[in-house]
């Protein structure tokens, strides 16, 4: 009875570690925040209806293309995750995984994700998340330990989810109503670089360490990085004003828009200024808001 009771315990214990691996593997809470602006996108698009069937079937699509291709990412990173202090206690880096069981999880749930995307809404959604999978996994994944230009790479993935929610709603990118979906592709697409480059500027050691070249700058840590997030985050200042001419949304959500771009660009500059880990961190944090809330602000006061 008492081997039985061993045997179980040892079961249960096993069970939920590798849930834990698995979670780990997906990442979750990035998954959720791409996921959150497909939502948004899909709402936001001309005619859409608050359908919680519909609404909850893309949260799953996108949750899983999102964790496939995160899983193809440390696949892909296993090596240079061991040499980082931050990733060296993942699954695959630490030996508690197998690759071939990696590359099962992220097959499964990629093409599951996709036939969603395909068969719950229309095939160009589905296109779109494939090509973002793709540069994602392969082409940015990789670039990250050849050259600063995968920032600019990787842009373009991780913008692309509040257009597929578009496309998912509207099944067009032609017409000119779309013109709602790509300012909210360039909305995001922006975002993304003082957003990684104050993650890479916190992170500096650990990814020299990996091999990883993420800064725009030869020399590392110097202010030119805050410099070039000043300039990506006051572009949002106008580019916020385009859902607005478009009438997706009113005046209050086009004031508080370029309220939040203000507060985001002033975050930059102080990074610029200082260019210490207090400064870049207060910018990654900035980053981690501003996204988020200028969706529900443009959601909330949709016309």
């Amino acid at each position: 009875m008492l081997r039985e009771g061993h045997i179980h315990t040892e079961t249960i214990t096993y069970s939920s570690n590798k849930i834990k691996d698995y979670f780990q593997l997906v990442k979750p809470n990035l998954s959720f925040l791409v996921v959150f602006s497909s939502v948004i996108g899909y709402l936001l698009a001309p005619n859409a209806q608050f359908d919680w069937a519909q609404i909850l079937l893309l949260f799953l699509g996108g949750a899983l293309v999102t964790s496939g291709a995160n899983v193809i990412n440390q696949i892909l990173e296993r090596n240079s995750d061991k040499l980082m202090r931050r990733t060296a206690v993942r699954p695959l880096p630490d030996g508690r995984m197998a690759v071939s069981e990696a590359v099962v999880l992220s097959t499964v749930t990629s093409l599951a994700g996709f036939a969603i995307m395909y068969f719950g809404f229309n095939p160009l959604a589905a296109l779109l998340s494939v090509i973002s999978s793709v540069i994602y996994g392969f082409i940015y994944t990789p670039m990250k330990r050849i050259h600063p230009i995968c920032i600019l790479i990787g842009a373009i993935p991780g913008a692309l989810p509040p257009l597929i929610g578009w496309t998912a709603a509207t099944g067009t990118l032609s017409e000119v109503s779309d013109f709602g979906g790509w300012s909210l592709f360039l909305i995001q697409f922006f975002w993304q670089f003082p957003h990684l480059w104050a993650i890479a500027w916190v992170g500096y050691e650990d990814y020299q360490k990996a091999g990883i070249r993420m800064l725009p700058s030869r020399e590392g840590k110097t202010s030119f990085t805050g410099l070039q997030s000043m300039f990506y985050s006051i572009t949002l200042i106008p580019l916020v004003l385009i859902p607005y001419a478009l009438g997706m949304t009113g005046r209050l959500g086009m004031w508080l828009s370029v309220l939040l771009g203000f507060l985001y660009f002033m975050a930059s500059f102080n990074f610029y200024l200082k260019n210490d880990k207090v400064s870049a961190k207060k910018l990654m944090y900035a980053s981690f808001i501003y996204l988020p809330v200028v969706l529900i602000v443009l959601l909330f006061d949709k016309i």
